[in-house]
């Protein structure tokens, strides 16, 4: 069965699985690979990054209050590839055999070197990210992110940042997303959470640190 992206308003693109489609976007560039993991291999990823890693709620001080983000995540890398985000400094656990296969698969997809990973945990509909962009300064000017989806379907959305232009994906299963070129200067992106019965969806962003900030003291 041919999968079907939505693109801006009106606009679908079938995507064949063989190959990336890129997708039509200003100011940056955005490919798909709707079927980068086939089903019997995506169903053993998730079974075993959904028991192995070590999944952890973090919260966030918003307005003078903590809140949890509404997700569980997990950062692992290279040695001293650390991370800031959310105003915080992570350091890596290990890469785990799981998440190598995963990132060796999407490095030969890809083209392109990754030495850490966000691993994201979304356990219903109530989790979910806001917009931002992954444009923190150790990623560099043109980061390439490299973004696996497995279990349930999420919808993506991007918002350019000067025009208000929007536009939706659905990511599927076994589906891999690369954002690349200028678009983290131009576009934010998110995981809206939804009302609707939806089951856990872990997703996998592949990164290369390039400057690494000072570790936590």
């Amino acid at each position: 069965m041919v999968h079907h992206a939505s693109v801006s308003a009106g606009l679908s693109l079938p995507l064949e699985p063989a190959a990336p489609q890129r997708l039509p976007l200003r100011d940056g560039r955005l490919e798909l690979w709707p079927r980068a993991f086939g089903p019997r291999q995506a169903d053993d990823l998730f079974a075993r990054l959904h028991e192995e890693l070590p999944w952890a709620q973090e919260s966030l001080q918003i307005f003078g209050r903590r809140q949890a983000v509404p997700r569980l995540v997990a950062w692992h890398g290279d040695p001293k590839a650390r991370y800031r985000y959310s105003g915080v400094v992570h350091e890596p656990a290990p890469w785990t055999a799981a998440l190598g296969e995963v990132r060796d698969r999407v490095m030969a997809l890809v083209g392109h070197r990754f030495n850490s990973v966000l691993a994201n945990l979304y356990r219903d509909g109530r989790d979910g990210m806001g917009w931002h962009a992954d444009d923190e300064p150790e990623l560099g000017l043109e980061p390439v992110i490299a973004s696996v989806s497995l279990g349930a379907t999420r919808r993506f959305r991007l918002r350019h940042r000067a025009s208000g232009e929007t536009c939706a994906l659905e990511l599927t299963h076994g589906s891999l997303l690369v954002m690349s070129g200028t678009l983290q200067r131009h576009w934010l992106h998110c995981v809206p959470k939804t009302a609707r019965p939806v089951g856990p969806r872990i997703n996998l962003t592949f990164r290369e640190i390039l400057r690494c900030p000072d570790p936590p003291s």
